[in-house]
């Protein structure tokens, strides 16, 4: 994609989807958004650890 995003197909717990799903609705979160944050920490996480 120009926008340097790529698209991925996941597959999750449905009930857990909806709910954080719904829970982003309510609070104006973007759920990809999120997502990306939430992979980024975990792999600065890691980076981290790994220079112990």
């Amino acid at each position: 994609m120009a926008d340097g995003k790529k698209k991925v197909t996941l597959s999750v717990d449905a009930k857990i989807y909806d709910r954080y799903r719904e829970y982003c609705n309510e609070n104006a979160i973007m759920l990809s958004k999120k997502i990306e944050l939430y992979m980024k920490k975990e792999l600065e996480k890691a980076k981290s650890e790994k220079k112990k």
